[in-house]
């Protein structure tokens, strides 16, 4: 395993650090920076992001000529994690959740045209984007193929229509494009296919905005009723039953970049942590110097660094052209709990400071509750873990290639 960044990617990295210091940190100070929900307001973070491309730090993982980057999986873990020391850091590089997922996954499989229409204006922050699988019990949660209820009727030869709901879809409130599952069969193992469609197509609804613990990213996470909803068989992305595979192509990637811009907001913890106790007067000495407190900034500073580890080992495996899963599942499940770990040890050591809204150590400590439910549940990566290791016994640890 070989986790050496180019010259190209190092420099980015670099880059990106001094703009997320510079220019984006310090709006997280003024409240006038922040919209309802707790993110970074529109009107802001179109000028932020005007100046990021004029820097070139634009879309990462997408191709050049597409007008991203196209930095392979390790090149996106040592910049995500740059962006992410601040809260508002990733989406100002069009690299935020669930923009970032839908790209690459229109990037792999979309055909020529439906690039040109659906994927080139997200690349161009034009628009947003959406993915629509997960729905009420008892439909699907994180047994999208054999639990999903919303189905896609074939009308004719060219026509679609869907009927069901959904929930807890990031981003609908103010995404154009939308990537939607749905049950096209009852065949076993082929039942799901993934469409395309635009906000604007009659036949579907927002009915309400779920209100959560919060902070939301931009467009909050909704239930949505489709009632009939009409699509042209052109905007079908891949074959029919092929939807679980497109959903797959996704989410592996998907869920690792989570990890990456946690081990960002991760280590921005520990260094609010760091500069408080390095100043703050306790009992005759500074709070650094206390045993109690240096075993848990540094146990906490260890965890970040195998979760580092294990991101960089599953980024690298997906680079050799494996599913990886084994790998992104025990980034996903370790790095959940390294940074609510981070950030429970941060507000620990900044005592009442860390609790207040003085710091952003609050934003992320309700932020980070999601990271064990995000992308499949930490149970269920678990349970992935747990099958691969009945399969592999002792080759669970290989030294060698990862499998395809």
């Amino acid at each position: 395993m070989d986790f050496t960044l180019s010259p190209e990617v190092e420099e980015t990295r670099l880059a990106i650090r001094k703009f997320v210091e510079e220019r984006i940190m310090p709006l997280e100070e003024d409240p006038a920076s922040y919209d309802d929900h707790e993110n970074i307001n529109l009107d802001l973070l179109k000028q932020i992001q005007s100046e990021a491309r004029d820097r070139g730090l634009w879309c990462l993982s997408m191709p050049k000529e597409r007008g991203g980057r196209g930095f392979d999986t390790v090149g996106m873990a040592a910049c995500y994690e740059e962006m992410n020391r601040s809260i508002f850091g990733p989406v100002c590089f069009n690299a935020a959740a669930p923009d970032d997922g839908n790209m690459y996954v229109l990037n792999k499989v979309a055909t020529d045209e439906q690039k040109e229409k659906w994927l080139q204006p997200i690349i161009d922050g034009k628009v947003r984007s959406s993915i629509v699988m997960t729905e009420p019990a008892p439909g699907a949660g994180s047994d999208p193929g054999g639990m999903m209820l919303t189905r896609a009727e074939k009308k004719g030869n060219d026509k679609w229509v869907v009927q069901g709901r959904k929930w807890f879809i990031t981003g609908a409130g103010v995404a154009d494009h939308f990537i939607l599952l749905a049950r096209t069969s009852d065949e076993p193992r082929r039942n799901l296919t993934a469409f395309l469609f635009h906000k604007d197509t009659p036949g579907w609804e927002i009915e309400r905005r779920i209100p959560i613990m919060g902070p939301e990213e931009h467009g909050g996470h909704c239930e949505l009723i489709f009632n009939g909803m009409e699509i042209p068989d052109e905007n079908r992305l891949m074959g029919v039953g092929e939807g679980m595979k497109c959903v797959q192509i996704r989410l592996g990637t998907a869920r690792l970049t989570h990890c990456m811009r946690w081990l960002g907001l991760a280590k921005r913890s520990l260094e609010i942590a760091n500069e408080y106790i390095s100043n703050r007067d306790a009992f005759g000495s500074k709070l650094s110097k206390r045993e109690s407190v240096q075993l848990l900034l540094g146990d906490a500073a260890m965890d970040i660094e195998v979760g580092r580890l294990l991101t960089m080992k599953a980024a690298w495996a997906l680079d050799q052209g494996s599913r990886a899963r084994k790998e992104v599942s025990m980034a996903k499940v370790a790095v959940a709990d390294v940074l609510f770990k981070a950030v429970d040890t941060a507000i620990q050591l900044n005592g009442a400071r860390g609790y207040s809204k003085d710091t952003v150590l609050e934003w992320i400590y309700r932020y980070a509750r999601q990271a064990k439910l995000v992308d499949g549940a930490s149970e269920v990566h678990k349970m992935v873990l747990a099958g691969a290791l009945k399969e592999d016994g002792m080759d669970f640890w290989s030294w060698g290639n990862p499998e395809t």
